[in-house]
C-alpha cells in the first residue's frame, strides 16, 4: 500500500514537472515592472557631492573644533581629508552605514572614555547625515574608534 501511494505521488510529481517544462517563457504573467532594491547604504548617487561638518568639543588633545570634509575628490579643513574619505569608503564599501547609531538593546560594557564629543552633519553618498558621538560606555567608544580618522583619536 505504502509502495502504491509512493508510485502515484512520483508519477504524479513527474507529470507536473513536465506540465511546467512545456510552458513557454513568455507565458508568464507580466506583474509590471521589476522594483530594484535601493543600493547599500554607501553606494554613491554620482561623483563628489559628498560634504560633512564634523565638529569635536571636548578632547583634550587640541583636536577641538569644527573642522569641514568634502570627499570626491577629498578637500576641506579636515586635518587628514585622504585618509577620512578613504576611511568612510571603506565601511560604506563593507556595507556598513559609518553613521549608523549603536543599535538598541545592546550590550555594552560599563566603561567611561572621556568628554568628547561628535556631531557630524551634512550629505554622504546622496544622503543625510546628522550623528553625535560620545564616549560614554564600550559600545560608543567602539562607535567613535570606528570612525578614526574622520574623528580625532581619543586616549583610551
Amino acid at each position: 500500500m505504502l509502495l502504491r501511494r509512493l508510485s502515484s505521488r512520483l508519477l504524479l510529481t513527474a507529470a507536473s514537472a513536465a506540465a511546467l517544462a512545456a510552458v513557454p517563457v513568455s507565458a508568464h504573467a507580466d506583474t509590471g515592472p521589476t522594483r530594484m532594491p535601493p543600493p547599500p547604504f554607501g553606494a554613491p548617487d554620482g561623483p563628489g557631492g559628498d560634504h560633512l561638518t564634523v565638529t569635536v568639543a571636548d578632547s583634550g588633545n587640541g583636536s577641538d573644533g569644527t573642522r569641514e570634509l568634502e570627499c570626491g575628490p577629498a578637500g576641506g579643513t579636515h586635518s587628514d581629508p585622504g585618509a577620512a574619505c578613504d576611511r568612510l569608503d571603506e565601511l560604506a564599501g563593507d556595507g556598513q552605514d559609518p553613521f549608523a547609531p549603536v543599535p538598541k538593546g545592546s550590550l555594552c560594557t560599563m566603561q567611561y572614555g572621556g568628554a568628547a564629543t561628535a556631531h557630524v552633519t551634512g550629505t554622504w553618498h546622496g544622503r543625510a547625515v546628522d550623528a553625535t558621538y560620545k564616549l560614554t560606555d564600550g559600545c560608543e567608544i567602539s562607535r567613535w574608534n570606528r570612525l578614526v580618522p574622520v574623528l580625532p583619536a581619543t586616549a583610551p
